[in-house]
């Protein structure tokens, strides 16, 4: 888990993200990333949809994409100081694996230039 200081938590902040920063998507996921004035340290927010499964399964996504997003982290952690993400889930992603996750978070911050493209 993510500790508080690298937690988009603010409505206005994911409002903000979406508005002014851009994305990336592939077929199971979105990222949203906007880089902020200040160089504190990166925020992540998570959002899944409703229209994905029951509460548990929601939650059950939102810790595979927080534990992923802290694996690939360790090649990008640098590049992030300053940015504020959002990872969306797509439904289909409701079939993925922790493997998958970490596949599809680590396609996306390389496509967003975050991470080197190996």
């Amino acid at each position: 888990m993510l500790s508080r200081e690298h937690r988009l938590a603010d409505s206005a902040d994911f409002q903000l993200v979406f508005g002014h920063g851009k994305s990336f998507a592939n077929r199971n996921l979105v990222l949203y990333h906007r880089r902020r004035n200040d160089e504190g340290p990166f925020r992540l927010g998570l959002s899944v949809s409703k229209k994905i499964g029951n509460a548990v399964m929601r939650n059950q996504i939102r810790r595979l994409l927080s534990e992923a997003f802290r694996t690939v982290l360790l090649e990008a952690s640098p590049q992030l100081d300053g940015v504020d993400l959002v990872i969306i889930a797509r439904i289909p992603a409701a079939q993925l694996e922790y493997r998958d996750f970490i596949h599809n978070v680590k396609h996306l911050l390389e496509r967003s230039g975050y991470i080197k493209k190996q």
